[in-house]
């Protein structure tokens, strides 16, 4: 099948029950087995559901991996990978990564004896210390959609036999992280896979049994399994995921070209922007797509405060991967768990807003950037 025809037709309506066109959401929390000596496929939800498994396949099927295990959230699913490692081990991330992510390697890596290191550039990086067990890749990054040489980092980790994780949540579909040597994928398939803000979900995939068999162990251990119910929303979701994207996509490289040549902008950031070098490995990986979230600097006679409440398509509120448009400033909404000194480093500044574009017409999307640019003007 074509990709197109995969994410619709995926699950197949002649194995469902009564024929049915979309899989039934299986709520039971519990399975009978028919004796002590033969336990059925499904004991416990907390461990395996039917719904679920039916995304699961779905989604590795649409991945290209031979594992994927659904979760509660997207940090849920970044915490299942995280519990692979034990005190004394190094974990290796680009310095602009979701702040989340961020959070969790600040705050729970001390308690648990694990060491990480912040890296600004990924790219620059030649050797890893001994004790280093994976590097975390995003590539497009957050907020900044900096690009990260995948092959050159597998090659570099994978010599000092160390794993690598990239979480591929900004461009799904885009880029086969497996087919550059990626050994873990992570998702908040709460984005662009649900599409339309209504569930929060994660992913983890892999084309590694023994690393799979951990992922079942310690996502039934810490109990953090999707529910039937957003597994089905899911499977809905990821029907129109390819043409949700190719719509918004299409969105986002007009308001990139409005964007550019405003005089109210000072710098725009999107995938590919930072340096020729980073357009051409994107180009290399992801086939240059621009994907749907871009970030922006107002210049001084601009008032960011005042842009963000003059905007009436877009919403303001975090996260991104719907239909609906939104508008965040990363400081204070999605990367406020950073300290001020780092967000300085990184150049997370407070003027620093990153829109992440959606479905709705162009051009009301473009009026609505006209208008709130006006309004931002300082006289």
């Amino acid at each position: 099948m074509k990709l197109q025809t995969k994410l619709i037709k995926g699950i197949n309506a002649k194995t469902l029950p009564y024929g049915a066109v979309v899989p039934p959401i299986f709520l039971a929390s519990t399975y009978v087995q028919s004796d002590l000596d033969h336990p059925g496929t499904f004991g416990y939800q907390r461990s395996k559901n039917p719904t679920t498994n039916a995304f699961e396949t779905l989604f590795a099927s649409v991945e290209g991996c031979k594992h994927c295990f659904a979760t509660s959230t997207g940090m849920a699913a970044t915490s299942v990978v995280f519990n692979l490692f034990k005190s004394g081990d190094r974990v290796i991330f680009n310095s602009n990564i979701y702040g989340g992510t961020f959070r969790y390697a600040s705050t729970l890596f001390e308690n648990q004896g694990i060491k990480y290191e912040l890296k600004a550039d990924l790219n620059e990086l030649t050797e890893l210390p001994p004790d280093t067990r994976a590097v975390f890749v995003e590539t497009p990054s957050n907020p900044l959609l900096r690009i990260t040489d995948v092959k050159k980092i597998v090659e570099l980790a994978h010599k000092h036999g160390a794993l690598v994780i990239a979480d591929n949540t900004f461009l799904p579909l885009h880029q086969n992280l497996f087919e550059l040597g990626v050994d873990i994928v992570v998702y908040s398939a709460t984005k662009y896979i649900g599409g339309h803000a209504d569930v929060l979900a994660g992913l983890v995939c892999t084309n590694d049994d023994v690393l799979a068999e951990r992922f079942a162990l310690i996502k039934n251990t810490l109990g953090c399994p999707l529910s039937p119910f957003d597994s089905y929303t899911l499977i809905r979701g990821i029907k129109t995921l390819k043409l949700r994207m190719d719509a918004a996509q299409k969105n986002t490289a007009r308001i990139v070209e409005f964007l550019s040549t405003h005089e109210g902008v000072s710098q725009i950031y999107f995938a590919g922007s930072h340096s020729a070098h980073e357009k051409a490995l994107h180009a290399q990986q992801a086939g240059g797509a621009l994907g749907c979230v871009i970030s922006v600097e107002l210049n001084e006679g601009w008032d960011y405060k005042a842009f963000c409440a003059a905007l009436k398509v877009f919403d303001l509120a975090v996260s991104l991967g719907g239909v609906e448009s939104l508008v965040c400033q990363p400081a204070t909404m999605t990367h406020e768990s950073y300290p001020k000194e780092l967000k300085d480093e990184i150049g997370i500044k407070d003027s620093l807003i990153r829109l992440a574009v959606g479905c709705e017409d162009i051009d009301d999307l473009l009026g609505d950037l006209a208008q709130a640019l006006e309004v931002a003007r300082k006289k």
